[in-house]
This record gives structure tokens, C-alpha cells and sequence, in this order.
């Protein structure tokens, strides 16, 4: 077998991360549990791990989850913290013991092509905070990872709230850098059409802004913010599902795929260059202190002057 070819059968082998986003309400969790089923049904059960500690109630099985780690309202109780700071203090525990479950994660690679992470409510405890840059970029180092950012789409129907949700999703790509797809749930109450059309279609935004009763400031600001995302509309990757009856997970998994594919051809090899850098860097900064310190010594040869 060429080496060309034992690395794309490495890449087809290799399990994929995909990491759960969305809003409180936006039907994450169900959706969560939809995809789950999906995969036992295809023979292909994915490995399911949960990091929101302040979930009261999961409706799937998590393989690993960080309330059997972590105790939230302990964490509440004893740091004296709001329920923010008491999920975000139970992430920054949790990740202490992340080598831990990496190991786990790597002993089950050949068992399970998918590794599904559920995340807190509160998006920005997890993507703006120290722990949560630490968990995805562990994950996206050592295999594909992907970012499902999950929309609300009967909430996401009027202008003001579309713009919203996509600028929280502009801001995730960029802080991640890491393949990204936004699902757009509850297709089955509301098509995700209107959305698609908005992005693809600058007009129909401005037609949908026109016909808002309220105008001035904000639909000011909204016709510039369309403007400024509309690069970002180009590359973004988007497909409808519904939590509820599966629809659209067949095309969600086909842009997995695409998203796993841009994470060989994109996103690894950059985070290669970015290591060999760091490693440039490192190696520049010994010989300087070793330099310095030979001058310091005033050595020459091997043998003081």
C-alpha cells in the first residue's frame, strides 16, 4: 500500500470529535439525543460525553459525564458562586482531569467512529472561557473535531434575532478557527429556508428588514452587519434538522464529512505550521540564553579567559 494511501485509509479510520453548541432552548441536548439514536441505529454507536454540570436531567446515556467529577451546586456552595460562575468553576475543575479522559478517548478510537460532546446552555461560560479553549483545543490536536453550533430556527425567524444568533456564530468560528456547521433544529415547526435564502440573498435580507414595523437604528445597524457577515455567509456551512423526527440527519452527516475533510486540508495542516513555529521559536530562544551565557562566562573553547 503507498503511503498516500495508508494515510487516507488512516484518515477514514480516525474517530471524529463533534462538539454540541447552542443557546439555552435552542434543543441541543435533544438533538443530541436524536443523533445518538441515529447511530446505534446504523450499527455505528457513537461515544457520548457530557459537560454541562448543571444539566438536571440527561435524555441519553453519557459514557463520561462531568457531574460524576464534578458536584455543581457543591462548587456553588463552597465558592460562594452564581450559577455562571459555579458551571464555569466546574469546567476549569473538570479540565484538570482532561489527560484523564483524552486516555479514554484514545483506548475507545478504534471502537467508535464518532465522539459526541454536549456542552452548557450558557454558550459563552464554554467557547469564551479559558477551559473550554483548553477542551477543543485538546480535542482538534489529536483528531478531525467539529463545532455544531445549534439554532433555534422558529426563534431565529425575524431579522433581529437571525443577525443575533449569526454573529454568535461568526464569533465561535473565529475564536475555535476549527470546521464549523450550523444545524438549524425544529425544521419540523419552521423550515430554515428564510435562513438560507438571507445568507444566500442579500436583497431578501433588505426586503425582510423593510417590511419590520420598527426601522431606524437598528435596522441600521442590521443592514450593516449584513454587509460586514456576508464573507462569512460564503464559507459557512449550514443544514436543517429537527430534534424531534430526524429529519435531515443524513445531510447533516455528509457535512460532517465535508467538515472532517477541512480539517485535514485546512485547519491540520495550519496547526502544524503553528507547532514547527512555536518549536522555531523555542529553539531560537535556547541558543540565545546559551549564547548570553556563554558570554557571561566569557568562554571561549571550552576554557575560561
Amino acid at each position: 500500500m503507498s503511503e498516500e494511501n495508508q494515510e487516507s485509509k488512516a484518515q477514514n479510520d480516525a474517530p471524529v470529535n463533534i462538539i454540541m453548541i447552542g443557546m439555552a432552548g435552542s434543543g441541543k441536548t435533544t438533538l443530541m439525543q436524536r443523533i445518538n439514536a441515529y447511530l446505534h441505529e446504523r450499527k455505528t454507536p457513537p461515544y457520548v460525553l457530557n459537560l454541562d454540570p448543571a444539566v438536571t436531567k440527561l435524555p441519553f446515556q453519557a459514557n463520561i459525564d462531568i457531574r460524576d467529577t464534578v458536584d455543581y451546586k457543591q462548587v456553588m456552595k463552597e465558592y460562594g458562586l452564581g450559577p455562571n460562575g459555579g458551571i464555569l468553576t466546574s469546567l476549569n475543575l473538570f479540565t484538570t482531569k482532561l489527560d484523564q479522559v483524552m486516555q479514554i478517548v484514545d483506548k475507545r478510537a478504534g471502537e467508535n467512529k464518532y465522539f459526541l460532546y454536549d456542552t452548557p446552555g450558557q454558550i459563552e461560560i464554554f467557547t469564551w472561557s479559558a477551559s473550554g479553549a483548553i477542551i477543543t483545543n485538546t480535542l482538534a490536536s489529536t483528531y478531525p473535531t467539529v463545532v455544531v453550533y445549534v439554532v433555534d430556527t422558529p426563534r431565529t425567524a425575524s431579522p433581529a434575532t437571525f443577525m443575533s444568533n449569526m454573529m454568535y456564530a461568526c464569533s465561535i468560528l473565529y475564536k475555535t478557527q476549527l470546521p464549523f456547521l450550523v444545524a438549524f433544529n425544529k425544521t419540523d415547526v419552521v423550515s430554515h429556508d428564510f435562513a438560507v435564502s438571507w445568507m444566500t440573498d442579500f436583497e431578501a435580507f433588505q426586503q425582510a428588514l423593510r417590511g419590520q414595523e420598527d426601522e431606524g437604528f437598528m435596522n441600521s445597524l442590521m443592514n450593516s452587519m449584513s454587509l460586514v457577515l456576508d464573507e462569512f455567509y460564503n464559507h459557512l456551512r449550514v443544514v436543517g434538522v429537527s430534534a424531534m423526527t430526524g429529519q435531515g440527519l443524513d445531510e447533516f452527516f455528509v457535512k460532517i464529512d465535508e467538515a472532517v475533510k477541512e480539517y485535514y486540508e485546512e485547519y491540520k495542516p495550519a496547526m502544524q505550521r503553528q507547532m514547527e513555529k512555536k518549536r522555531d521559536a523555542e529553539r531560537e530562544q535556547k541558543k540565545e540564553h546559551l549564547q548570553r551565557l556563554m558570554a557571561d562566562l566569557s568562554v571561549t573553547d571550552g576554557k575560561e579567559v
